[in-house]
């Protein structure tokens, strides 16, 4: 028996939905800091609140969070996902 158009919109509808919740949680996952190299010290010059990623904590000498890396990161911290700020 073929599925009325109504049917067939919210089988689309909900599946749509699925597959957006499945790329989200996807795109959410982050790097460990074993993966990425992660230090609290500075590398060559390189810190994390000079980093693309760096996302600052409540002031400048806090704890932030990192775009790519899991888990409260250093301002001047490092990782191999280290890309200068425009």
């Amino acid at each position: 028996m073929k599925p009325s158009r109504r049917e067939a919109l919210k089988l689309g509808a909900a599946a749509l939905a699925g597959a957006c919740l499945a790329r989200n949680a996807a795109a959410q996952a982050k790097a460990t800091k074993q993966a990425m190299q992660y230090q609290e010290q500075p590398k060559n010059g390189q810190q994390c609140d000079q980093c693309l990623h760096w996302i600052p904590g409540p002031n400048a000498a806090a704890q932030g969070t990192c775009k790519v890396v899991e888990g409260p990161i250093a301002p001047k911290g490092w990782c191999a996902a280290f890309v200068k700020k425009p």
